[in-house]
């Protein structure tokens, strides 16, 4: 269940300007399409969306979502500690378990280099762009 508040001076905005619509969080977005987008997938998949001081997990297990966050980080060690924290509490073996990152990431930086240093199976997925997944998944 996805609980938010929208900007309703926004919404009432829109909804006079152009009628009907429907809205969605940012999070129900991302969500929906990391389930379709790994539809086939019967493994654990453990995703993480980074972007400059802040970044969302969301973690399917069997087409279905099983974890969603978001956290602020400023540092490297930030960033391995809720990642490795959440694959704690979800009872997930950081040397089984399959990691994708997207958004705001390389192989050459300090967040990945710190990734790899504790997850055995990490990779960049491969547009490296959650606009390309969300655009191609929706």
């Amino acid at each position: 269940m996805n609980v938010y508040i929208p900007f309703v001076h926004l919404n009432n905005f829109f909804f006079d300007k152009f009628g009907t619509f429907e809205y969605k969080h940012s999070s129900t977005v991302l969500i929906d399409s990391l389930i379709k987008a790994n539809a086939q997938n019967e493994e654990t998949v453990f995703s993480v969306h980074v972007g400059s001081n802040q970044f969302q997990i969301v973690v399917i297990q069997r087409k279905k979502l099983l974890f969603y966050n978001s956290f602020n980080f400023r540092t490297k060690e930030d960033f391995i500690y809720y990642i490795l924290f959440t694959a704690e509490q979800l009872e997930l073996n950081p040397e089984t378990f399959k990691l994708v990152l997207y958004g705001r990431i390389t192989k050459d930086s300090e967040l990945y280099k710190i990734v790899y240093a504790y997850v055995r199976n990490v990779s960049l997925h491969p547009q490296n762009d959650i606009h390309f997944i969300l655009s191609n998944n929706l």
